[in-house]
């Protein structure tokens, strides 16, 4: 089955914080992962304890895409991405504790 992937109308910011490359590697690893099985757990992918940003990661080397899977149908709503550098996680530009 195959999943369609929203984006939360804040992800566009978040993106802005990117540069080019990053924009393009995370927006390809969200296609491949996520599209297919997102609830599966991988190396790059796991479900989060629970916290205010969302119930799922995936890793994309620095970078972090958080995302919720609708329960009623086959949707991966994407919620916010950033950029994690040793403890530090920025979405937005903004840090955020998780």
């Amino acid at each position: 089955m195959t999943y369609r992937i929203r984006f939360a109308d804040t992800v566009v910011e978040h993106l802005r914080w990117l540069d080019v490359a990053e924009r393009r590697r995370v927006l390809d690893a969200i296609e491949v992962q996520l599209s297919h099985e997102p609830l599966s757990e991988t190396r790059n992918r796991k479900p989060l304890r629970p916290n205010p940003v969302a119930p799922w990661e995936l890793r994309v080397g620095k970078l972090r895409v958080f995302y919720e899977v609708a329960a009623d149908d086959p949707e991966v709503d994407i919620l916010a991405i950033g950029k994690k550098e040793g403890q530090t996680l920025r979405i937005g530009g903004k840090e955020i504790a998780l």
